[in-house]
């Protein structure tokens, strides 16, 4: 169970900068109703954040709207991670090679962040996925990848304080059954994505690790299930795994 924010006006600023930035341009009735304040708390936050730089109000429509400066705060976080540089090239490489769209990920707690995308415009469906967005490290490919080279303490603190749903028929709910498949992933370098986030999507990755030997990034190739059969997949391993060590190796 995830302890309460203890500064209740810095917990009520970040969810109205929550709120903003997966509404969009919000009235103030609205933004009420989706924050469970009244209005003049509302408005007191909302002109706290525009004094900051971080808000703006629209005039004519008088919603509310978040404006660059968090974006900026992203960029510059970005700019900080040099896996970042060191990667691209790397998965230019794979894409060329596979003609799949590549992600690269950021362990964060309980979740994967998307910090680098490199997308394949060989094929014509495309995945949406967003730079700065976050997955669920128990359903995903890069998740259990990550979860596959931490120690199991590690990862079954990680897992009891997920909120562990089931999203497709083929997510794994039970920790021991996820145990035996990581044992397995651990062991053949690699992680499958087989429908588990999304239906119709199926996913190969791999860890990153530093020179610790501590997870800390993964990558992975994500494709349409009608073009990642088994036996792609295992041709795509190859790939994977060849990446991963240059990446391992340049990166430490």
């Amino acid at each position: 169970m995830e302890n309460k924010n203890p500064i209740q006006v810095a917990d009520r600023l970040f969810q109205t900068l929550e709120v903003l930035a997966e509404s969009g341009p919000t009235g103030l009735m609205e933004l009420s109703s989706k924050l469970s304040l009244n209005k003049s708390t509302v408005h007191r936050i909302l002109n706290s954040l525009i004094y900051m730089g971080y808000v703006k109000q629209n005039p004519e429509t008088t919603k509310y709207s978040l404006t660059f400066k968090i974006w900026e705060l992203a960029n510059q976080l970005l700019t900080q991670n040099d896996i970042v540089d060191i990667a691209r090239p790397h998965l230019k490489e794979l894409v060329s090679k596979c003609g799949e769209t590549v992600h690269l990920v950021q362990v964060d707690g309980r979740k994967a962040v998307y910090i680098d995308k490199v997308e394949s415009y060989t094929n014509s469906v495309r995945l949406v996925s967003k730079v700065g967005k976050s997955i669920p490290l128990y359903c995903s490919g890069v998740g259990k990848a990550l979860l596959a080279e931490m120690d199991l303490d590690d990862a079954r603190e990680i897992w009891d304080n997920s909120d562990i749903q089931e999203l497709t028929p083929h997510t794994i709910t039970d920790f021991s059954e996820m145990q035996k498949h990581l044992k397995q992933v651990h062991t053949q370098g690699y992680a499958i994505d087989d429908e588990e986030n999304e239906l119709g999507v199926r996913c190969i990755a791999a860890c990153i690790k530093d020179y610790k030997g501590k997870p800390k990034y993964a990558f992975s190739i994500s494709a349409p299930v009608n073009r990642m059969s088994d036996e792609r997949i295992a041709e795509l391993a190859r790939d994977v795994l060849d990446t991963q060590k240059k990446l391992e190796a340049e990166w430490n």
